[in-house]
C-alpha cells in the first residue's frame, strides 16, 4: 500500500500479486511475451488497451519468480526478501506507466530514479524486514 500511496494511486487501487516458481514463470513468460526461460517479475496493466478505462481502481497483475528473485538475492549478496521487495515495486511501476525497455533511455532513467526513491522510503520506514524483524 505505501508504494501505490507514494505513486499517487487512489486509496481505492487494487492489483493481483503471485509468487511462482521457475517453471510457471518460463510458462507464463513464453504464453504471453514470446520468451522461453522464466524471468524475475511480469506485469499484466489492466489500466491498458481498448478497454483499460472499464475499472479504473484495478491496476493489474504482478507476478513474481521466487526463484529467480532467491538467486539474484545471493548472487547480489542482498537479504531475499529485500529482493523480492523490489521485484514488487518494479513491477507496480510498470503498472503505473514506467517503462525500461520500450521507451528508450530518458524513461528508463525515470524509472531507475522513482525506483531508488521509492526503496529509500521503505528503507526508511523499515519496511524491508520480514515481518517487523
Amino acid at each position: 500500500m505505501r508504494i501505490l500511496s507514494a505513486l499517487g494511486c487512489p486509496e481505492e487501487s487494487e492489483l493481483s500479486i503471485s509468487i511462482v516458481g521457475d517453471r510457471s514463470m518460463r510458462s507464463i513468460n513464453r504464453e504471453y511475451l514470446g520468451k522461453d526461460r522464466p524471468t524475475n517479475v511480469i506485469s499484466f496493466s489492466l489500466q491498458e488497451g481498448e478497454y483499460g478505462d472499464i475499472s479504473p481502481h484495478l491496476l493489474g497483475d504482478v507476478i513474481i519468480s521466487a526463484d529467480t528473485s532467491a538467486r539474484e538475492a545471493a548472487q547480489g549478496d542482498i537479504p531475499p526478501f529485500e529482493r523480492l521487495c523490489f521485484l514488487l515495486m518494479h513491477g507496480i511501476l510498470h503498472l503505473c506507466g514506467y517503462d525500461h525497455e520500450r521507451s528508450g533511455e530518458d524513461e528508463a532513467a525515470k524509472m531507475i530514479k522513482k525506483e531508488k526513491e521509492l526503496f529509500r522510503i521503505l528503507k526508511k520506514e523499515g519496511l524491508l524486514n520480514p515481518a517487523g524483524s
